[in-house]
């Protein structure tokens, strides 16, 4: 089954049996309001894909707020941001790479005027299951039958663009895959 690959298991994870990850994602959007999305699948199966917005876990002990920096520009090469509030908060557990995955997930708002992307910084595993980027309108996200995550991400994003950032952050349902 596709899985929402939060930094497609980059680094080994050093959490242990039924420890939580904690990790930054980055709801990224352009001048023309447009989501960019990496394309994403497992290492071995081309054809289990998904979409997925940037962002993965915390390394050392750096903050959320600069592991999403950080995620952002290893997989974009976007480091023109402006950073926003958290939008969203999701717990989620999926299979990939042959091992469960079980996180902690916050979505910062960000913006930029940068749309060329360059994924210079990918892990080897990585390498292996991140096809590439693409900006999606609103519109094309209702749309689409390719599977994204998280899977209201098209609803969430069309609240957000017409109702601006939440007061606080939103909980999501939690999805396991």
């Amino acid at each position: 089954m596709p899985a929402d690959t939060t930094r497609p298991a980059g680094e080994p994870y050093e959490g242990g049996a039924g420890a939580v990850r904690k990790v930054a994602r980055v709801v990224l959007l352009d001048p023309r309001d447009r989501i960019l999305l990496l394309h994403g699948h497992e290492p071995d199966d081309p054809d289990d894909d998904w979409w997925f917005t940037p962002g993965g876990g915390l390394e050392g002990t750096e903050t959320r707020e600069e592991a999403a920096l950080r995620e952002l520009a290893e997989e974009t090469g976007i480091t023109d941001v402006e950073l926003g509030p958290v939008l969203w908060r999701r717990r989620c557990s999926f299979p990939f790479a042959g091992r469960r995955w079980d996180q902690d997930e916050w979505y910062y708002l960000a913006r930029t005027s940068q749309t060329a992307t360059a994924a210079t910084g990918l892990t080897e595993l990585e390498r292996r299951s991140v096809a590439g980027a693409r900006w999606w309108t609103c519109g094309e996200l209702t749309r689409a039958h390719e599977t994204v995550y998280p899977t209201r991400l098209a609803e969430l994003l069309r609240t957000l663009l017409v109702e601006g950032p939440p007061a606080r952050p939103v909980t999501l349902d939690t999805e396991i895959v």
